[in-house]
């Protein structure tokens, strides 16, 4: 019983030191923000990276989770709700929850291991140290092009997530769950607000930048070879995950409760 409270114990006193470490971390990228214009080339490279390297996985889930959305929805609204409020569930879903969410855990995981292995064999392999010895800052050489490119590249990845999505959605509903055209277009009209979709674009800002963080922090602090690489690269998966869905809770509070109902 003791040794389970001091793994316990352990457990939460590392992963508060890490998050402690991580905003050191997030506050000298933002002190490289005047290096902006400078690293355009690599902030660039690195924003291709997120969107083109996410495409197809974006276009599928998406495609996927829009028709289960679509499924799920007329299963429940049997001989209860209209199908005219079909439109209307799926909007509401795909835009605040599952949009920016599922784009953070599956895109998110990708980038983020990407990130962490791409620079925890830097640093095992001695390459983040040569660079300071050239008086190149891997802050705003590596983390600082990564970090804005996840940040503002995935609310872009959203909203492609979005489109496809709804289309997802049309297309079995149409085609296969017997709702006419018409009504599906007339349902995502219904209590359409502008809010709802900039309330999931802020989500996946954030989440973009929580992904960027993680990757970079686990990456920069990987010891022991190629084990530590996969050991960091797995951490920062997980770490990115659950900060995303804890994240996700305390934004619909502030967005969505507390912001937009006044």
């Amino acid at each position: 019983m003791t040794s389970l409270f001091q793994n316990i114990g352990s457990t939460v006193i590392s992963a508060l030191l890490n998050a402690g470490r991580g905003v050191m971390l997030l506050r000298a990228i933002t002190f490289q923000f005047p290096q902006i214009w400078h690293r355009r080339r690599e902030i660039g490279e690195q924003m291709h990276v997120v969107a083109m390297g996410s495409l197809p996985l974006v276009v599928v889930t998406a495609v996927f989770v829009g028709a289960v959305t679509a499924v799920q929805a007329v299963y429940q609204m049997q001989a209860m709700v209209p199908l005219k409020f079909l439109g209307v569930m799926i909007s509401k879903t795909v835009f605040i929850e599952l949009g920016p969410v599922l784009m953070a855990l599956v895109v998110g995981s990708r980038l983020c291991a990407n990130y962490a292995a791409e620079l925890g064999t830097m640093k095992v392999t001695e390459q983040l140290d040569a660079m300071s010895i050239m008086a190149i800052d891997p802050v705003a050489y590596l983390a600082l092009p990564r970090f804005l490119a996840a940040l503002l590249m995935m609310p872009v990845v959203t909203i492609l997530c979005d489109a496809v999505a709804i289309f997802g959605a049309y297309t079995v509903s149409v085609m296969t769950l017997d709702v006419t055209s018409s009504v599906f277009i007339e349902g995502l009209q219904m209590f359409y607000r502008h809010s709802d979709i900039l309330g999931g674009l802020v989500k996946s800002l954030v989440f973009g930048g929580i992904i960027g963080l993680s990757g970079i922090y686990f990456g920069f602090n990987t010891q022991g070879g190629a084990e530590g690489v996969g050991k960091s690269t797995m951490t920062a998966v997980v770490g990115s995950c659950l900060s995303v869905l804890v994240a996700d809770y305390f934004l619909a509070i502030v967005i969505f409760q507390i912001i937009l109902q006044k």
